[in-house]
């Protein structure tokens, strides 16, 4: 699931009412996008690292190549827990 399907914010979320979450929700939510944030901080450190090292071009670009799989095998679950926790927010009509 790619991040911009997650949230939405379309001409309708405009005029609507600010979203407001339950107690019990946004320790979750806090800790979700925390974690996120950290672990594209330090996919970023780690590019530019490599990017900073090697002379060898082909060495590169297959290391941030790797890299870059990682990055999202590690952002995959907590998007999918953004995904239901999103999903349990939102009323169905």
């Amino acid at each position: 699931m790619k991040e911009s399907e997650f949230c939405n914010n379309g001409p309708s979320d405009a005029q609507s009412t600010p979203k407001i979450y339950s107690p019990a929700t946004q320790p979750l939510l806090q800790s979700l996008l925390s974690t996120l944030a950290d672990i594209d901080f330090e996919y970023e450190r780690q590019r530019e690292k490599v990017s900073r090292g090697s002379t060898d071009l082909n060495l590169r670009i297959r290391v941030l190549e790797r890299l870059k799989v990682q990055h999202q095998e590690r952002r995959l679950p907590y998007i999918q827990q953004l995904a239901i926790l999103q999903e349990r927010m939102i009323p169905h009509r």
